[in-house]
């Protein structure tokens, strides 16, 4: 399994920035956003979590029955994604069907950020709550890419925009569970990305062009993943969110 890594020592002249658009393959059980070259990601990923570089990030659809009592789900999302041909790549675990994924562009100023996202709330509960697994998978998985170089500082704010504007559309959808409006799920996963270079930002909060990007793609992506799993689970009608 690959370490964290510090970034800076690696940095790089500018070569790989302005990026081509990232690529988004969707085959069978797994969904994957590739880059035209390596980025900086940050991650709580199962297997290459932390400070890594990566060029991909990929999304393994498992379901109840893959994961047995004993199974090690890092060992199955690892395994499985290599198989898959994604090793390399920075690795995430969902229930939802990949094909029902989400992405949205925001543009602020010189930043344009891209969100591909997958969105279930079965394992919803509200934080600080005491709101025990339910038992049923359902989580909320997305990277969150920005085209402004970062520092480990600026990931770092990236990140927090990101789980910010995720909790932000949760929020926004009204979904409820013991009289309480949910505001992610237990095991959801976020990536934020950015391309590698010598010259980096370091500030990527919601008063720079760089946070606002962010936070208006991934509020854009994970509010209507949710939309749609509120819309399956209510027959439409969404006035109908009570669990």
């Amino acid at each position: 399994m690959a370490r964290a890594r510090d970034l800076s020592p690696l940095a790089v002249p500018d070569t790989t920035w302005p990026m081509k658009a990232p690529e988004i393959l969707c085959i069978g059980k797994t969904l994957a956003v590739r880059f035209a070259a390596e980025q900086a990601v940050l991650s709580w990923s199962l297997t290459r979590p932390g400070f890594v570089r990566a060029d991909t990030i990929a999304w393994l659809e498992v379901s109840e029955a893959d994961l047995p009592i004993g199974v090690d789900p890092a060992a199955l999302l690892r395994d499985r994604s290599t198989a898959a041909g994604y090793g390399d790549a920075v690795q995430l675990m969902t229930s939802r069907d990949v094909r029902k994924h989400h992405q949205a562009v925001r543009q602020s100023g010189d930043a344009s950020a891209f969100c591909l996202a997958t969105v279930g709330l079965a394992n919803a509960g509200r934080v600080g709550a005491d709101t025990p697994h339910s038992g049923q998978p359902g989580t909320i998985n997305l990277v969150a890419h920005i085209d402004q170089p970062l520092d480990e500082a600026g990931l770092i704010e990236a990140l927090s925009i990101a789980t910010e504007a995720r909790t932000a559309a949760v929020i926004e959808l009204g979904w409820t569970r013991d009289g309480l409006v949910v505001t992610g799920t237990g095991t959801d996963c976020i990536a934020v990305a950015c391309p590698v270079a010598d010259r980096r930002e370091t500030y990527a909060g919601l008063h720079t062009d760089v946070g606002r990007a962010i936070g208006g793609a991934v509020y854009d992506a994970v509010l209507a993943g949710g939309r749609e799993w509120v819309d399956e689970k209510t027959d439409g009608r969404q006035g109908s969110k009570r669990r």
